[in-house]
């Protein structure tokens, strides 16, 4: 694909708008639907692809990517007649007898750039928004998991036409290309320094994006925990999709009075998961590439394993490892893992972990465990992030009805169910008024009386 293909698909998509076919509610929903069976048609290529990639196993594959997607439509099939109707708000006296109406357009032609390390639902989800908002997109998949990439063009060219659905293959050269053009939305899911090339690009014509970035999510345990229910759900949140995902918890700040018997069972609770040795587990899966697994192994100096540590360049597998004695000043505690390595660092209080992830860019995630109410409360207040959970990890993502999104370095706006629709709707004002009651007082000349009127309205 070079530039004269990608201007002419732009060209026919946004004529395609223009012919206002997207708007229709009904349209948005035909196209839903035709999705969802086509997810379903394709599920065997889904999961082989995935597998391919990062040896995702089924169970995981349909949690976090297929059974997501068809959850998140059948939302949007419930729910999207009620979303586009004009919202009423209220009007000021003094504009009697006229209404309020906040009205939800489409933007027009969409940019989505999506990520290597749940392709099939960071590249379905923001679609499945766009469509809703009555977009046409073109769609930018990551050539890392090129798998699931072609499974994905095999959906979209055998569902809608190319003038209101297009998927984009290759590397940096078409994602400069695509920058390079005007779009009227762009929606990007990767590292915070894409992320600025991405803002920077859509500055120059003014184009509204959302970032969706990562960052160092922070895992307070205080002492007052469950140690076991604690362990599992780090251990779980941690090395789902072998440590990447961009809500995983990052690092841990845990209470002195329990550093060692929580990571005592945190490495039990790494063997109950995955086995004594999870390079044999087929729920366990492997680093995307060769670039990224040697990026995360060279993080390894600058801590001590005390279980795990093992690896293997050849197929890309590195075990689960927790990591003590950690530099704070190294990569390790200042660049986003994105991988199988958990550090732990220990904590006199909340109140000095409070103050180690306040030193730190606003994460994406955060997560505590502790029983304590007010100490659930001050962490919650003192701290900016993008969303996360208590006494458990990952799963706040799951919940429909709750905005996903960054702040600060971690990203900006928000997706997933209505506020996916929202993020790829434009909220337009309109007032009626009455043609027939014309109150005169707004007209000059101004007196006295109308003056002091209007003074006692306001």
């Amino acid at each position: 694909m070079n530039t004269h293909d990608i201007k002419k698909i732009i060209k026919e998509q946004r004529d395609y708008f223009l012919s206002g076919e997207t708007r229709s509610v009904n349209f948005r929903i035909k196209q839903l639907e035709k999705l969802k069976s086509a997810i379903i048609r394709k599920e065997e290529d889904i999961i082989r692809a995935l597998k391919a990639d990062l040896y995702k196993s089924e169970f995981e594959i349909f949690v976090s990517e297929t059974g997501f997607l068809l959850a998140e439509i059948r939302h949007f099939l419930r729910h999207l007649r009620k979303w586009v109707k004009p919202e009423k708000v209220t009007t000021p006296i003094v504009l009697f007898p006229a209404r309020s109406r906040i009205h939800r357009e489409p933007y027009g032609v969409v940019l989505i750039f999506s990520p290597w390390n749940y392709p099939l639902q960071l590249s379905l989800s923001p679609l499945i928004g766009a469509i809703a908002a009555g977009n046409c997109i073109v769609l930018k998949t990551a050539p890392a998991s090129n798998h699931t990439s072609r499974v994905i063009r095999e959906i979209i060219e055998n569902t809608f036409p190319g003038n209101y659905i297009t998927v984009v293959e290759g590397h940096r050269d078409i994602n400069r290309a695509l920058l390079a053009e005007k779009f009227d939305y762009i929606f990007f899911t990767g590292a915070s320094e894409v992320g600025k090339k991405v803002m920077e690009a859509a500055a120059t014509s003014l184009t509204p994006v959302t970032l969706e970035l990562g960052g160092k999510n922070p895992c307070i345990v205080d002492e007052d925990v469950n140690l076991e229910i604690a362990a599992k759900r780090i251990t779980w949140g941690k090395f789902l999709n072998s440590g990447q995902t961009c809500i995983a918890p990052d690092y841990l700040l845990v209470h002195k009075k329990i550093r060692g018997p929580l990571i005592q069972v945190i490495c039990n609770s790494v063997k109950r998961l995955y086995g004594e040795n999870p390079v044999k587990n087929p729920d366990y899966g492997r680093i995307i590439n060769r670039k990224h697994f040697l990026r995360i192994q060279s993080y390894l100096k600058y801590g001590t394993p005390v279980c795990g540590g093992n690896s293997d360049e050849e197929s890309l597998y590195m075990e689960p490892t927790i990591l003590e004695d950690v530099d704070p000043e190294s990569p390790l505690m200042n660049e986003e893992i994105f991988g199988p390595l958990l550090p732990v660092i220990e904590a006199a209080s909340v109140d000095e972990a409070l103050g180690i992830v306040l030193e730190k860019p606003k994460p994406l995630a955060l997560y505590l465990f502790s029983n304590n109410k007010q100490i659930q409360k001050k962490v919650v207040d003192s701290i900016p992030y993008g969303g996360g959970c208590i006494n458990d990890t990952v799963i706040h993502f799951i919940n429909h009805n709750m905005p996903f999104g960054g702040v600060g370095f971690s990203g900006m706006g928000a997706y997933h169910g209505r506020y996916s629709f929202e993020t790829f709707s434009r909220k337009k004002s309109i007032m009626y008024n009455s043609p027939s009651i014309d109150l005169p007082f707004r007209y000059a000349p101004y007196t006295k009386w109308i003056y002091r009127l209007i003074r006692k309205i306001f």
